[in-house]
């Protein structure tokens, strides 16, 4: 079984909203397996093989290994289709006959018909605006900077979801004296065919010069020391160190809106994965960075108390082995009399463990793994 030598902490605002925060820790594993195996040990034992969102993320893992090639969460999946602007999905196809001719990853409409064409041809296109519909854009510019106008100025390059819509498209194109025109719409060619394993739809990428090169079949990704920690494409047979993460959520509440220990469960379980199970220093340390942020003085975790045998345990099924009890909590001897104790950290102060009737109200913190 492979086993942690080191834990790297990387804690990160950029998913911070609101009502939630997000926090990843990453676990240096010391143990050289092949791709599929890593994320077989990262799955079960915390969220998935890393994933990197930025360069931030890159140079905190470059400084957790040395001169070793390690496994990142980057496999290719032969993803090659067309899909919209606006993320919705592609169930209405209208190309004209022998089109997409395969080349191009970009497509405009003629005659009522779609086309692929370079990205880089400067073209009229038309915006879809949710408060006034359609908009002609009587300007000619490449699909890129076409789809960036629309975001700002109205809603998004237009989709083309079915006959009827494709009709008004071709409507406000003749209504605007460009029949037999090449018109951008907001249909474009996905070959990025690298997903991460935890299915983050992070665009960062960090591959080192000529790479991907696909040199023999080399569908997953390893971080290559020797080149400054940028990324290669290998063979998923190759046996090298990997890198998990671990990903916490603490869901932060108005104070008229915190939940019983219950509520608070079965919200994590509705929307994440558990409320929290603290078994270890490693994630003690994360939980405390995390209910800084909190707005009442202490925060549930997944810990419970049995009155029948008088033992706390944590509801995801772990032993409670690693303790960090604040003085005067956690002993098996609670008060059963009145209500069921849970157990929650303080926000503040020293962060210690401390036992609370599950009837209290407080932000709480859920785990994706």
């Amino acid at each position: 079984e492979p086993q942690t030598e080191g834990f790297l902490s990387l804690s990160f605002t950029a998913l911070c909203s609101v009502s939630e925060c997000v926090q990843r820790q990453y676990h240096f594993i010391n143990e050289k397996i092949n791709w599929t195996e890593a994320q077989r040990h990262c799955r079960e034992n915390y969220t998935d093989l890393a994933t990197v969102d930025n360069m931030n993320d890159m140079n905190e893992l470059n400084k957790s290994v040395n001169g070793e090639r390690i496994w990142i969460g980057l496999q290719k999946t032969g993803r090659d289709e067309w899909q919209w602007s606006s993320v919705e999905p592609v169930l209405y196809l209208n190309w004209a006959t022998g089109q997409p001719e395969g080349r191009d990853d970009c497509a405009m409409m003629l005659n009522g018909q779609w086309e692929d064409l370079p990205c880089s041809d400067n073209r009229q296109f038309i915006c879809n605006n949710t408060n006034t519909g359609l908009i002609f854009v009587n300007q000619a510019m490449n699909w890129g900077n076409a789809q960036s106008y629309c975001r700002q100025n109205h809603t998004d390059l237009v989709s083309v979801r079915n006959q009827n819509e494709s009709e008004q498209v071709e409507k406000i194109i003749k209504d605007n004296n460009s029949s037999g025109s090449h018109v951008w719409i907001g249909l474009f060619r996905v070959r990025d065919s690298w997903q991460w394993s935890d299915q983050s739809n992070s665009s960062f990428r960090y591959w080192n010069t000529g790479e991907p090169n696909n040199d023999g079949v080399e569908n997953c990704t390893a971080v290559e020391q020797n080149a400054q920690g940028r990324w290669i494409d290998i063979s998923c047979d190759s046996h090298f160190l990997f890198v998990c993460h671990e990903v916490f959520v603490l869901h932060v509440v108005f104070d008229q809106e915190n939940l019983t220990w219950s509520e608070a469960l079965r919200y994590c379980r509705q929307n994440h994965v558990d409320l929290v199970s603290v078994h270890s220093e490693e994630i003690q340390h994360e939980v405390m960075n995390v209910v800084k942020r909190a707005s009442t003085a202490a925060v549930w975790l997944g810990l419970r108390h049995s009155c029948t045998v008088g033992i706390w345990f944590w509801v995801s099924g772990e032993t409670v082995c690693y303790q960090n009890w604040a003085p005067g909590n956690g002993t098996s001897e609670e008060d059963c009399e009145h209500t069921v104790r849970s157990g929650a950290v303080q926000s503040g102060g020293d962060q210690r463990w401390i036992s609370r009737p599950e009837t209290d109200k407080l932000n709480f913190i859920c785990s994706r793994y």
